[in-house]
């Protein structure tokens, strides 16, 4: 598990309200729509990323990160292990302060270049299971 109980208070405390959230669509059986509809709960701004570009619980979509308009505080990630670096990089590049991969999402070496960056990185972890107990 990459984070530890003081990153991931940090980043669902600290961080800020905006979150984009990679791989978001209007598909309800998907588990992204159930967590940005936990994370929007309690209070966060939920930005759906994906190639549709989607509304979704009431917020444009995007097609790629790089396309938001304004600044995102902590992107969470629900692609596959294989493509999560490059979203990784691109929230590097977008200038966010975290970065969340989701359960079963990992990429060592993605973590290491985020962490190098100074953003702060959870991994194989589920906001939506950790900020109900804060």
């Amino acid at each position: 598990m990459y984070g530890d109980a003081e990153t991931v208070r940090k980043i669902l405390t600290d961080s800020g309200d905006t979150w984009a959230v990679v791989g978001l669509s209007n598909n309800t059986s998907r588990a992204a729509y159930g967590v940005a509809a936990v994370l929007q709960r309690f209070g966060k701004r939920v930005v759906p990323v994906h190639p549709k570009a989607e509304t979704v619980h009431g917020e444009q979509g995007y097609a790629k990160l790089a396309d938001i308009p304004f600044p995102v505080d902590v992107v969470d990630v629900f692609v596959h292990s294989a493509w999560a670096g490059a979203v990784a990089d691109d929230a590097v590049a977008a200038g966010a302060k975290a970065v969340w991969f989701q359960l079963d999402v990992i990429d060592e070496k993605a973590y290491e270049r985020v962490r190098a960056a100074g953003l702060d990185m959870v991994m194989d972890r589920c906001p939506a299971i950790e900020i109900p107990q804060l």
